[in-house]
């Protein structure tokens, strides 16, 4: 048997090549596809012979599972009943993207895709209660991979002991005739296989460094929290302090301990970028044990939102700058009271600055209620 070659040179050819690779699928066939960092070889995991053939290629016993490919992170509770907090941030901040996830799934017979398939599909997709998942960034990947309408369980397309291949061409060096079907879509983006992070609770394990090196995990691992206001000098700064305090609680640490727990709160303004703390807004936080006091004005600005894994603002008036500034970032830009904004004290007396305080920490207690940490 020869491999069928089929190219993916234009994005109006993007879906019916998808199509065809899934019919591929669909009767038990195995795919070869590109995604941005090597090409995979995939196969359904309701088709038993299929997998039989994946595990031949790779040499892989049935005890060891393959990587699951899904076509949108939304796919990712599918899979795993309960995503922890930490888990939920590198899905937010890296997916679609060059990484790949080890989860653990306490009882995997009670996961929607369990449910949907039946316990022997469920498990070619667990092994030792955890799964593999991975969300590419290639446009072809993801049609095909939507397209599939099924579980999608892939391998770098490569003989066991191979190197990976990141183009057509040593795809079909080492797997011509083995294969049903290959889609060429030239070199791979990077060039270099995904990094690989095992989560446990909430913290995580780099397994293997790959496009996303140590230093870039770290990163994308920090939850962020930021508020913002207008001039940053009173209602964000207040809440972020406040913020810190029930976070630190709740973690059981001291708050200049927040950093190395992997949580970072701030604090921006529409205009700010001007001064420090106002007055009244030290002494109302002093009265509650916290120093802002130091406390320096920032301006708000696309990265800080990019970063951020909630941000609250004072009033609707900067929840739509912030949206406006960052339209992706809609879905994590909420009022900090949710239907009302927090009255601006500036220039009023110290009770408008406690009650301001008052208002804001009812605010912080409630809305910390929806942070995974």
């Amino acid at each position: 048997m020869k491999t069928e070659v089929v190219k993916a040179d234009s994005d109006s050819t993007c879906d019916s090549i998808a199509d065809r690779a899934a019919e591929v699928l669909s009767r038990g066939g195995l795919v070869a596809f590109p995604t941005e960092t090597v090409y995979g070889v995939a196969a359904r995991v309701d088709h038993p012979e299929a997998l039989d053939r994946l595990r031949f290629i790779k040499e892989r016993p049935r005890d060891k599972a393959f990587t699951v490919h899904i076509a949108s992170r939304d796919d990712a509770d599918q899979f795993v009943s309960q995503l922890p907090g930490i888990a939920l941030r590198f899905i937010r901040k890296a997916w679609p993207g060059p990484l790949t996830l080890i989860l653990n799934v306490e009882d995997p017979v009670a996961t929607a895709v369990t449910k949907e398939l039946g316990v022997t599909a469920s498990e070619t997709i667990y092994h030792d209660k955890t799964v593999g998942l991975r969300c590419p960034d290639e446009q072809i990947a993801t049609a095909f991979l939507r397209a599939a309408r099924a579980p999608v369980v892939a391998a770098s397309a490569n003989l066991a002991g191979a190197p990976p291949p990141t183009s057509a061409g040593e795809v079909l060096r080492g797997l011509d005739g083995r294969i049903d079907l290959l889609i060429d879509a030239g070199t791979t983006r990077y060039r270099e296989p995904s990094t690989i992070v095992r989560i446990t609770g909430q913290s995580y394990e780099l397994l293997r460094e790959g496009v996303y090196d140590a230093r870039t995990i770290e990163r994308l691992s920090v939850l962020r929290l930021l508020f913002v206001c207008t001039g940053n000098t009173c209602r964000s700064p207040m809440a972020a302090a406040l913020a810190e305090k029930a976070l630190a609680q709740r973690l059981g640490c001291e708050v200049r301990e927040l950093s190395s727990k992997g949580v970072v709160v701030s604090s921006v303004g529409t205009a700010g970028g001007l001064g420090g703390a106002a007055e009244n807004a030290q002494e109302a936080m002093a009265t509650r044990g916290l120093d802002i006091s130091k406390h320096v004005s920032t301006a708000l600005s696309v990265e800080l939102v990019q970063q951020a894994d909630y941000v609250y603002a004072m009033a609707s008036v900067h929840r739509d700058r912030i949206i406006g500034l960052a339209p992706a970032a809609r879905r994590r830009v909420a009022l900090l009271l949710g239907d009302r904004d927090v009255h601006d004290p500036i220039g009023g007396s110290e009770q408008e600055y406690e009650l301001c305080a008052q208002v804001i920490d009812e605010g912080i207690q409630a809305v910390l209620q929806e942070v995974k940490l």
